[in-house]
């Protein structure tokens, strides 16, 4: 986690000093802890289960219980 919000932290510094190659430093260190953090990259668990990560709710099995839920705006 310290990896990952120093990371963050550094992409805001980067890109309020408008320096492309900073941001872009900083963004792939950004990715490599949510990596590191089990975020991102492949799943870690295996119960058989489909993965529905980066699906829209709506077309997933669970587009019914988001249908039924009111927004928070």
């Amino acid at each position: 986690m310290r990896a990952l919000m120093a990371a963050r932290r550094a992409v805001g510094l980067a890109r309020r000093r408008d320096d492309a190659d900073a941001v872009a430093a900083a963004r792939a260190d950004v990715d490599a802890a949510k990596h590191a953090l089990g975020e991102r990259g492949p799943v870690w668990w295996h119960d058989g289960s489909p993965d529905y990560n980066r699906h829209m709710a709506a077309n997933t099995p669970y587009a019914a219980w988001f249908a039924g839920i009111s927004p928070s705006i």
